[in-house]
């Protein structure tokens, strides 16, 4: 580590050309990744994406559709709101690029009281119409009492596209501003203070402008113009806080070339190991086959490695230059003094270990109390704040043209398949069976099917209309369920998605021998698709995470109780973390609307916050292990470690805080989530746990916390000392 910081110190002009250069060339592209993002990233290869194909291919399905409602004031008559309704479709005559237009006027049921609705579908994916978006709001126009609205899946797309980036802004007009006034606090001077912010910044700008390239090989879903940022910031400002406030530690007695060695040898050894926790934490998401997790996980793992870098290098390079200029344009005068707040707090914690133990423990159960009421659910159109006009326009819609019985979010698809066409005497008996078993289903409402559809109830007498009928009367039944050796069924559950009851059916049902084969589509088989993947994949990347972390943390303090107590406590911290999100998102405390947490908000939060709180655990016992083979006394050695690192680490959570907390101002919901409860996860992480649980720990295991097998003895030997 020494040669590294002698070899940027000597080439220090050189190290930040090159960094320069990468920060335009990927700065470039970073401004260019917006335009190649698109939907909530819930996409997953299973039977729900064969069913979507089935009924696109064989059944003409659309793979889009964009619903335009129409409304009127009540002083507007019936006449002038249907001869808007006729002026707005001969506008659409022209605009090829729909594959049908269906007018209010072409079917029943479109019109109610105010309202009416018409439809658009599109040969294309929801998040690829961003050309034909903009061509319809050139096209469609208000007026006077009467308005006009696009909604359906293509604009959601395309709103939770523009919210994410208006969310980032916002983010970073509170974060950034705060984070800076915290790192004035910590350094005094505006010089070392605006270092981290810059690091931050060039860690993000690279990171995304490298994640833009990706894009050519998979999908990135737009949450990544949060996550990467969130994470980014956070981390690289840490790093850099963490390496500058010892750098000028070390410059207080040392040349500029001598303190950058020392600290790269020091703090860039905490950051590589503190990185490499974050780094595997995020690998962890690789197991989980949906591409919000693979995406987060992408661009998780270059924000870190990126972070790393730039402070191990960019940073050095640029103190070099500075050399004690770093102290320059003093705001504030430092305390340097021994017996400051953080020295007599940890005088406080080694003198009454007991009780500051069983006190931070007692927090934390009390905190974890509410997991077990929580509601899981995958975010939808309630992801977009309230105020979007595509989200109210689509709760309008569904309010009044959809019955709640009727509603998407219980029906399930069927796509049966028989060998040979279904008009086969054999083959019609068999799908005739599964329609009267799902029928008798006590979780099924109704199947809507070629049975329902005729109403007609006798298998024999639907099998003579299907075989001889009128070909008049029967070809719309076939033309709907029918292709060949195809059939389609629709079928309305009691209960909808976010149910585990629901869930289960459809699991159930993808299960059973049924002599043909079933396809099951439908937002409730692609939601318990997607918590069955996550069920099943996330306990290997928790494994991964758990042996990773325990084996570097091993390796790095030649420990076995450190790494095991520093796992333990991040599980229990976390827990408080996930029931203290329960209190306020599901339960509706400090102001908010109750709502379900989002399905990502455990995975993600786990993945991020035991990387990231692994930071604090590496600053305070490094520097712990640092004064320990100094000195030989687990005490002094904790009481120092704690008074020399507590603000830095205060001042990194508060950081971190700011930085991720900013966006629980913002509107798209799981943005807000997630930015909360790395929050509270990091609070409680840097307070209760850091500052109080682990130096009570620390003092209550004695030596036995440096227990290596076997190599604490020799080491307790040489200094004439016994193990506690």
């Amino acid at each position: 580590m020494e040669r590294l910081g002698s070899f940027i110190f000597r080439n220090r002009k050189w190290v930040l050309i090159i960094w320069l250069t990468a920060i335009v060339i990927f700065g470039f592209f970073a401004l260019k990744l917006p335009t190649v993002l698109s939907g909530n990233g819930f996409e997953y290869k299973g039977e729900y994406n064969q069913t979507r194909k089935l009924l696109e291919v064989d059944f003409h399905h659309p793979k889009s559709t964009i619903i335009l409602l129409f409304q009127k004031d009540r002083a507007i008559s019936n006449a002038e709101f249907q001869q808007f309704i006729q002026n707005t479709f001969h506008k659409l005559r022209n605009f090829d690029e729909a594959r049908d237009i269906t007018s209010p006027f072409d079917s029943k049921g479109m019109f109610k009281d105010e309202y009416a609705y018409g439809l658009l579908t599109f040969d294309k994916k929801a998040e690829s119409l961003g050309k034909e978006i903009s061509k319809l709001k050139k096209i469609l126009k208000n007026k006077q009492g009467l308005k006009v609205t696009m909604t359906g899946e293509p604009i959601i797309v395309q709103d939770l596209n523009i919210a994410s980036q208006e969310d980032l802004e916002k983010a970073e007009m509170i974060g950034l501003p705060i984070a800076l006034v915290v790192l004035i606090l910590a350094f005094g001077g505006l010089v070392a203070a605006a270092l981290p912010i810059v690091i931050g910044i060039v860690s993000i700008l690279i990171t995304m402008g490298t994640v833009y390239f990706f894009s050519f090989r998979v999908d990135l879903t737009i949450f990544i113009l949060n996550i990467v940022p969130m994470i980014g910031l956070a981390l690289s400002i840490d790093f850099a806080l963490l390496f500058i406030n010892r750098y000028k530690e070390e410059l207080q007695s040392k040349s500029v070339q001598e303190a950058i060695e020392m600290t790269i040898r020091t703090a860039g050894r905490s950051i590589i190991f503190s990185g490499l926790c974050v780094f595997i934490g995020l690998s962890g998401l690789w197991f989980i086959k949906i591409d919000i997790f693979q995406n987060v996980a992408l661009g998780g793992m270059l924000v870190v490695l990126i972070s790393g870098i730039s402070a191990l290098s960019f940073l050095p390079s640029i103190l070099g230059l500075l050399g004690k200029n770093i102290n320059k344009l003093s705001v504030i005068r430092v305390s340097k003094q021994k017996d400051s707040i953080w020295y007599r707090f940890a005088k406080l914690v080694m003198n009454h270990p007991i009780v500051m133990a069983l006190l931070a423990l007692f927090i934390l159960l009390a905190g974890l109390v509410p997991v077990k009421q929580m509601v899981l659910s995958i975010p939808g159109t309630d992801s977009l704040p309230a105020k979007y006009p595509s989200r109210v326009a689509l709760e309008t819609y569904q309010e009044q043209f959809i019955s709640n019985e009727k509603s998407d979010d219980k029906k399930v698809m069927f796509v049966l398949k028989t060998n040979g066409p279904v008009t086969e005497k054999n083959n019609f008996n068999k799908v005739s069976k599964i329609i009267h078993t799902l029928e008798k289903e006590d979780l099924v409402h109704f199947v809507f099917s070629p049975f329902t559809a005729s109403n007609i109830k006798n298998d024999e007498q639907l099998y003579q209309l299907l075989l001889l009928g009128d070909k008049g009367s029967v070809a719309p039944l076939k033309e709907y369920f029918i292709r060949d050796n195809k059939m389609l069924l629709e079928v309305y559950l009691k209960t909808g998605e976010h149910s585990s009851k629901a869930r289960q059916w459809v699991r159930n049902w993808s299960q059973k021998k049924l002599g043909i084969q079933a396809f099951i589509g439908g937002p409730i088989k692609f939601e318990q698709e997607i918590f069955d993947e996550i069920y099943q994949k996330a306990p290997y990347g928790l494994l991964l995470i758990f042996l990773s972390t325990l084996i570097i943390l091993m390796a790095a303090f030649r420990s076995l109780l450190i790494p095991l107590k520093a796992i333990l406590m991040n599980m229990l911290s976390l827990a408080c973390t996930f029931g203290v999100v329960v209190w306020i998102f599901q339960q509706g405390h400090l102001g908010i609307v109750p709502v379900d947490i989002a399905l990502i908000l455990p995975v993600f939060v786990f993945s991020l916050v035991f990387g990231l709180s692994m930071d604090y655990e590496v600053f305070l016992i490094s520097r712990i292990q640092e004064f320990y083979l100094t000195t030989g006394d687990n005490t002094l050695a904790t009481i120092s470690g704690l008074t020399f690192t507590s603000k830095i680490i205060t001042s990194a959570a508060a950081i971190m805080i700011v930085v991720t907390g900013a966006f629980a101002f913002t509107g798209v919901m799981p943005v807000k989530q997630l930015g909360v409860g790395i929050a509270i996860a990091i609070f409680i992480d840097a307070t209760i746990v850091r500052m109080v649980l682990v130096p009570a720990l620390m003092r209550l295991l004695g030596d036995w916390n440096w227990w290596f097998f076997g190599y604490h003895f020799k080491r307790v030997k040489k200094h004439g000392r016994k193990p506690a």
